[in-house]
């Protein structure tokens, strides 16, 4: 192939190298010279143009492309028309990515002016999804060079496999403690999975976190027609001999594997019973957000047999996005019952409901509803007492006089409950390592609840969310982790973060609690009159 500058006459049947602009003409890149160019370049005064013309023995960069992008696809895919030197190979179906990797490095080894790639191998792909790209990046190449890529790659470096089993059966075991909306939402998560491959569950079953019930439950669901079993634990699986492995063993089954160098997805077990494959899956399974499980899950749905070799091969890539039950960088070791925990109490409302008098203000038991928050919160295990007012701010802080506590004015108090949220999370002291936002208006919060949030606050475990929980309902006060401080900051309007622990789940601990003082807010003249009255 020539390359290089040439006068208008002699640049006949060459390929414009780049884009010309002189005056009124412009000449693409790309442009094959002819007669009419030829006269339009004089015309313009050009002198020379940098041309590249093909030799015996060169094939074009369309053809080039064309022809290796055909040698490389397999079934599942199908490649467009070739233009620019580019040929782009499509998903014709859905299901999981299939590569050759040695293949594909064998041909992007031919020759720098080959070059081909790919999505992540085992991707999930759906059907029009662009896979993979052949560029030829100059005007042609020796068609020795073309020939060798091909021969390279061999036959069908990329296939499409598609999906394969569409009948699944979850368990899921219990413990108390775990809400039944916690396995409700794992089962929406799940079928949100299985959607893209066209697979449903079948069949779900809940038993307590007991060997016996487990295996006799995957028998029930197997025996049901599940072709994928999925076992999610109230309990992370510790060991081969814990209760999900022994489940699986006591019906015949066989662990292949327990625990992957994917993270979050450590715990992961994959082991099968009666030829069907069953997961253990790991707690942040739960979550949608995309984790080791989603790897394993979407191989086995497309047939593909995922081997202890093929799960160990994960590691590199396999520390995913950041997860907030994930020790930070250069976290010093916290140490157990150590910690600082600030309590916040909002109290800078309008108290629109209440018709006019601040209910902060109203007494109960002969004390203001605000000053029996703040003694309550000074009687506990919180390292520090934040106050943030804002109506009527003077009066409130008067009702707290004599009391060992730390005043923060919220200017835009009107804005809603998520501007004090933020007014008070900004005042808590760097060393501390989380805050409970308690409400100004809940006089049934006593000092114990708040040591036992306190309690079962652990970064270290991953609890990094503390609520207490009735009933299956979440009331307040809340505890958060400093790691979510500046998502609180985010907060707008006259709203909570309730969606935040709901995008949060896997870093939740739920702390049960009896009556209903986690839930009773004194919002309106009627509830003040039946709180005195009760």
């Amino acid at each position: 192939m020539k390359f290089g500058p040439a006068s208008p006459a002699e640049a006949i049947g060459g390929v414009t190298v780049h884009t010309l602009r002189q005056g009124s003409l412009v000449l693409k890149k790309g442009t094959t010279i002819g007669p009419a160019e030829v006269a339009a370049l004089t015309k313009a005064g050009v002198k020379d143009i940098v041309v590249v013309r093909l030799e015996q023995g060169d094939v074009s960069e369309d053809t080039a492309a064309a022809s290796i992008a055909a040698s490389v696809t397999g079934e599942g895919i199908h490649v467009e028309r070739a233009f620019t030197g580019r040929a782009n190979l499509f998903a014709a179906r859905a299901g999981v990515l299939v590569i050759d990797r040695a293949a594909v490095d064998r041909i992007n080894a031919v020759d720098e002016a080959i070059t081909f790639a790919t999505l992540p191998a085992f991707k999930p792909v759906v059907e029009g999804e662009m896979i993979a790209t052949v560029k030829i990046i100059p005007f042609g190449v020796e068609a020795t060079l073309r020939d060798a890529a091909i021969k390279a790659a061999g036959r069908g470096v990329l296939r499409v496999a598609p999906y394969a089993i569409k009948r699944v059966g979850v368990v899921s075991t219990v413990l108390p403690g775990l809400a039944a909306k916690v396995i409700d939402k794992t089962l929406r998560v799940t079928e949100e999975r299985l959607a893209p491959a066209g697979a449903r569950i079948i069949a779900e079953r809940r038993v307590p976190h007991e060997e016996a019930a487990l295996a006799a439950a995957i028998g029930e669901v197997l025996a049901l027609g599940a072709e994928l079993v999925i076992v999610f634990g109230a309990s992370a699986i510790a060991d081969r001999r814990d209760v999900i492995p022994a489940a699986i063993s006591d019906i015949g089954g066989a662990i292949e594997h327990f625990g992957m160098p994917v993270d979050p997805g450590n715990l992961l077990l994959v082991g099968n019973a009666k030829g069907v494959p069953v997961l253990g899956a790991p707690g942040c399974a739960r979550s949608p957000v995309e984790n080791g499980f989603d790897w394993v899950l979407m191989r086995l749905l497309a047939g593909l047999k995922v081997s202890r070799a093929d799960l160990m091969g994960m590691g590199v890539g396999g520390l995913l996005m950041e997860i907030v039950t994930r020790p930070q960088p250069r976290a010093e070791p916290e140490a157990q019952g150590n910690r600082e925990v600030v309590a916040i109490i909002l109290a800078a409302g309008r108290s629109t409901r209440m018709g006019g008098p601040n209910k902060l203000l109203a007494e109960l038991g002969g004390k203001k509803l605000v000053r029996i928050a703040a003694e309550q919160a000074l009687a506990s295990k919180a390292s520090e007492v934040i106050v943030v007012t804002g109506h009527q701010s003077e009066l409130v802080e008067q009702a707290l006089a004599g009391l060992r506590v730390r005043f923060v004015r919220n200017p835009d108090f009107a804005g809603g409950l998520a501007s004090s949220v933020k007014a008070g999370i900004a005042a808590v002291p760097a060393g501390a390592d989380g805050a409970m936002v308690c409400l100004g208006d809940m006089p049934l919060i006593d000092a114990h609840l708040i040591d036992r949030l306190i309690e079962a606050f652990a970064p270290d475990r991953g609890n990094l969310i503390v609520v207490p929980v009735a009933d299956g309902r979440r009331g307040n006060p809340v505890l958060w982790s400093r790691r979510f401080f500046k998502e609180l900051m985010t907060l707008d309007g006259d709203i909570g973060a309730r969606h935040l622990i709901a995008r949060h789940a896997e870093a939740v601990a739920e702390v049960p609690v009896e009556g209903n003082g986690a839930f009773l807010d004194i919002d309106t003249p009627q509830a003040l009159e039946a709180a005195r009255s009760g």
